[in-house]
């Protein structure tokens, strides 16, 4: 007779992630003109994800080779994608390559990285009783953020001052404030660039007020890289701050993400790069990592790290995806200043610099929260709180829509 006592009777209902919600709302909206501005996705003119050819044409090559057999990769990854990888983000002359001091593992996806990096912190900072295990993420940022770290069981997560909302800038005073206060050996989470949902960026005069104060307390930078090249057009500037940083001797994490530079959104391909002090740190590491491999995804999938490795070791490939890269960005800044023109016309309130000067997949314009469910209620626009958005979704279709119920919401709605 079976019991009927439920394991799962009661279990309480966990709050939806906001992103997705919209997402799935979107889906069910039947309204002829709804826009979609809260993709996670670089999309093109047609409204779908974009397509690099070169990428098509390798991934047809390597389905097409005999040579390439189904087997499993070692649970590290492929040890020729992270030595690329490491390259891309630090520089193929970095002193900290060079001298050996460089760990990399593959993973799976960008949130696969920060909880393989946030596993790792804890497995090594915890053998520290001094240390408090405070992780500082900026406020806003991505919402997956603090659930990872907090699944990785770290008690304590805070927000640091990142982007001022008034004036749609980031307040670099506020963010040196809270590092100065934060205790020392906080893990800062910070975006190399492309910051996500703002899509401003530190400049490189602030790069190194900020990396100041984190040598002075002691502060370990985890850094996002989630679309290098596609933010400035330049794969070296996108990663400044990344090798100000270990140029000045720091230890680093950094979780890279190759779904939006490479096409490669279902492959789930990321690395997590470890730079650390002495060379001698790099065996307890790797036993570490590995360790932790184990247990969250045993050994990663291979298709979508053989496409990134083939195009980054091959000169006339690099040349190829770097000029794909460009393109996209091109097409972003024209949309929107575009969308900026659009606004002056209909005589919008505010200066809308920020639109132009934001980088990457996202932009910010500062809405309140009754102006963001305006646009969703009333003109069936769907952007993040905030009114953080997808520039890549704005297209030629939408262009003229999305500026008007803009314009709109600004001017009827406080």
């Amino acid at each position: 007779m079976a019991s009927s006592l439920s394991v799962f009777r009661g279990s309480p209902a966990t709050a939806r992630i906001a992103q997705e919600k919209l997402l799935e709302d979107f889906q069910r909206d039947s309204h002829p003109d709804k826009v979609c501005l809260a993709r996670r996705e670089y999309v093109g003119e047609d409204g779908q994800p974009i397509v690099i050819p070169l990428i098509q044409k390798i991934k047809q090559q390597i389905a097409t080779d005999p040579t390439l057999l189904p087997e499993y990769l070692p649970p590290l990854g492929m040890s020729e994608f992270s030595i690329r990888a490491s390259q891309l983000a630090l520089g193929r002359d970095s002193r900290a390559i060079l001298e050996n001091r460089v760990f990399g593992v593959q993973a799976v996806g960008s949130s696969g990285a920060v909880r393989l990096g946030a596993e790792l912190l804890k497995g090594c900072y915890c053998t520290n009783s001094s240390w408090d295990g405070h992780i500082l993420l900026s406020s806003p940022c991505d919402e997956l953020l603090a659930g990872i770290f907090e699944a990785a069981c770290f008690a304590v997560v805070k927000r640091y001052r990142y982007w001022n909302p008034g004036s749609c800038k980031v307040h670099v005073e506020e963010i040196i404030e809270d590092l100065e206060t934060a205790p020392e050996e906080s893990v800062v989470v910070l975006y190399t660039s492309g910051h996500s949902p703002t899509g401003v960026d530190l400049s490189q005069d602030e790069w190194k007020s900020v990396a100041e104060v984190m040598v002075k307390r002691r502060l370990l930078p985890f850094f996002l890289l989630p679309a290098q090249g596609l933010c400035s057009r330049d794969v070296d500037q996108d990663s400044w701050g990344l090798r100000y940083c270990v140029s000045l001797g720091m230890e680093v994490l950094c979780a890279q993400s190759f779904s939006h530079n490479f096409s490669l959104y279902g492959e789930r391909v990321a690395h997590l790069l470890c730079v650390v002090k002495e060379n001698a740190a790099l065996v307890t590491v790797q036993s570490q990592v590995e360790k932790i491999v184990h247990t969250l995804w045993s050994r990663p999938p291979v298709e979508g790290a053989r496409v990134v490795t083939t195009v980054l070791s091959n000169p006339a490939h690099m040349v190829e995806w770097l000029e794909g890269l460009k393109g996209t960005v091109e097409r972003c800044m024209l949309m929107k200043e575009r969308l900026r023109e659009k606004l002056r016309l209909l005589g919008s309130p505010g200066s809308w610099e920020q639109l132009i000067k934001s980088g990457g997949l996202y932009c910010c314009i500062g809405l309140s929260d009754q102006q963001v469910e305006f646009l969703l209620k009333q003109r069936h626009v769907y952007l993040l709180r905030g009114g953080c958005f997808n520039v890549s979704a704005i297209n030629s279709g939408n262009l003229d829509y999305v500026a008007e119920s803009l314009h709109l919401t600004l001017t009827t709605q406080p």
